[in-house]
């Protein structure tokens, strides 16, 4: 049931946002130059790797000076990209992968290989369901990169605090996994926007 609304959801999504899409990707277009859209190599269900889509809203070529994005203070994010990650517009693209099955819209945010390998046997669970657009972890931690931004290492903050806490999040989900639940992650998420 799950897989319908994702399909639903998702089609519905990309149909009715396809005006705000277009916007999105000329002006990523015309302040820097590269593509519109970043891809990159994920977790996903069962440990599988997928291609994930997002709005590109750093400088070409950033994702070699790390993977995490600090803050404020991080000169790798453009102007238009600042803007998109503190709306989560640049999420968006990501509908696309809900539509091929590789995410749900519910669901741990999938991480890159790096991570996952540091998980323990009890944290690989987290990989037992398709990942999310949002989940419990991705409402908690909205504020994630002003977070990383204040520490002093923020790799090792990432690894040490917050990715432990998301994963005990993202299993409050995976536990109670239902329609329902589905249902009210969306709506949280949605609230948590808008304020």
């Amino acid at each position: 049931m799950i897989r319908f609304f994702d399909i639903f959801f998702s089609l519905l999504g990309l149909i009715v946002l396809s005006p705000l899409l277009l916007v999105l990707y000329v002006a990523i277009r015309l302040e820097s130059r590269g593509g519109g859209f970043y891809c990159q190599q994920r977790v996903g269900k069962d440990g599988r790797d997928f291609r994930l889509y997002k709005f590109r809203s750093m400088r070409v070529g950033s994702d070699k000076k790390g993977l995490l994005t600090v803050g404020g203070r991080d000169p790798r994010v453009t102007r238009v990209g600042a803007f998109i990650r503190k709306y989560k517009l640049d999420e968006l693209p990501q509908l696309f992968n809900v539509l091929k099955g590789d995410m749900s819209l519910v669901g741990p945010r999938p991480e890159v290989r790096k991570y996952v390998d540091l998980y323990t046997p009890e944290q690989r669970k987290v990989l037992s369901v398709r990942p999310g657009i949002t989940d419990y972890a991705s409402i908690e931690y909205m504020d994630e990169n002003t977070i990383l931004g204040q520490a002093e290492d923020p790799d090792k903050a990432y690894v040490d605090q917050i990715m432990p806490d998301k994963i005990r999040y993202n299993m409050k989900y995976i536990e109670h996994r239902s329609v329902k639940e589905y249902f009210k992650v969306v709506f949280l998420t949605l609230v948590h926007i808008i304020r």
